[in-house]
């Protein structure tokens, strides 16, 4: 069954504990939080202290998705944080050394993800499947919520879950960005395994509702 792991980057951040609390009971698989430094990407959200407390009222697993210039002194810091994922991204100046920095962050206690934006080829991956435990396909260029899904990270996502069957590895295969109730039938069909929804849930009338919805429960 496919996971559910809602952002909160489009959520009101005076009422964040409001938002965890009810991620709580919603039926959430997991909690999307995304870091972002403005030099990587054009944005700053929030860092290891927000997830630290965030820890506090959740027992949900943190997905957390570093889009930074350098990931590397940052690990140790979110493992102690509490996180429980730390995705970082290809294409970030301090993983030109990527297996040594997925390494040490399963060595840190966490699992590791690597993220790929929307114009970066599928082969950018060829030799860090095995070392990989979730890969992040960003379906929007990342920085900011609400944006529309871009239909051609349909084909890469089918590209990158056949590949990892070949390869008979079974990596996470996680897609983020304008997933919505209009398209998360297509996005698993493609080969997803976990849908991070941000304005689709967070913002939503009946978040329960869409989480089922997007599980095929309802």
């Amino acid at each position: 069954m496919v996971k559910i792991s809602p952002s909160i980057l489009t959520a009101d951040f005076c009422e964040i504990g409001n938002t965890i609390r009810m991620l709580n009971h919603s039926g959430a698989d997991w909690i999307h939080l995304d870091i972002m430094d403005n030099v990587f990407v054009p944005n700053m959200s929030f860092g290891q202290s927000t997830v630290r407390d965030i820890r506090k009222i959740t027992k949900l697993p943190l997905d957390v998705h570093l889009m930074v210039y350098d990931p590397t002194p940052y690990v140790t810091r979110f493992a102690e944080a509490g996180a429980d994922y730390l995705t970082v991204h290809v294409e970030s100046p301090g993983c030109t050394h990527l297996q040594r920095v997925l390494r040490s962050i399963r060595d840190a206690g966490m699992k590791a993800g690597v993220s790929l934006n929307p114009a970066t080829p599928h082969q950018a991956l060829e030799y860090i499947y095995e070392d990989a435990d979730l890969i992040l396909i960003m379906s929007v260029n990342p920085g900011f919520g609400g944006q529309k899904f871009l239909p051609q990270s349909l084909r890469k996502i089918e590209v990158i879950a056949n590949r990892a069957v070949q390869l008979g590895v079974a990596p996470e295969i996680q897609v983020d960005g304008g997933v919505n109730l209009e398209n998360f039938r297509s996005i698993v069909a493609a080969g997803a395994t976990v849908l991070v929804a941000g304005h689709a849930v967070v913002d939503a009338t009946d978040p329960a509702g869409v989480i089922r919805m997007m599980r095929g429960e309802a």
